[in-house]
């Protein structure tokens, strides 16, 4: 019996955060792609607390869910993390392919001073 796309997903994700663990000093940078926005957020797993947050989820913005949202996404959490002097990450990218949406977001996030 085939697996679905989802439970390929959940094997793959289990598999990455197996090895990434987000500290204050490195928190992870987790991305949530839905159908319509993709989510972007910096975690310190150790605390237990979101460090910062960002989406395409903008109301009245045509673009959600394409790779310039992506690219805008990961810009305005490369801002966010340089605001609170965040210079090195953990990428997670949640079990996502990386490509697409995912990699603009990385791509942006690297340009804006994260390192990864």
């Amino acid at each position: 019996m085939a697996l679905s796309k989802l439970e390929y997903r959940a094997k793959r994700k289990v598999r990455i955060r197996k090895k990434i663990l987000g500290t204050a000093e490195r928190p992870r940078l987790s991305v949530y792609r839905s159908l319509r926005f993709i989510y972007a957020q910096l975690i310190d797993d150790l605390n237990k607390r979101t460090l910062a947050s960002a989406s395409s989820l903008k109301k009245g913005n045509g673009k959600g869910g394409n790779k310039v949202a992506a690219e805008e996404v990961g810009t305005l959490l490369a801002e966010k993390a340089k605001s609170l002097k965040i210079s090195k990450v953990a990428f997670d990218r949640n079990g996502f392919l990386y490509h697409g949406q995912v990699k603009s977001l990385a791509d942006a996030a690297r340009k804006g001073g994260l390192e990864f």
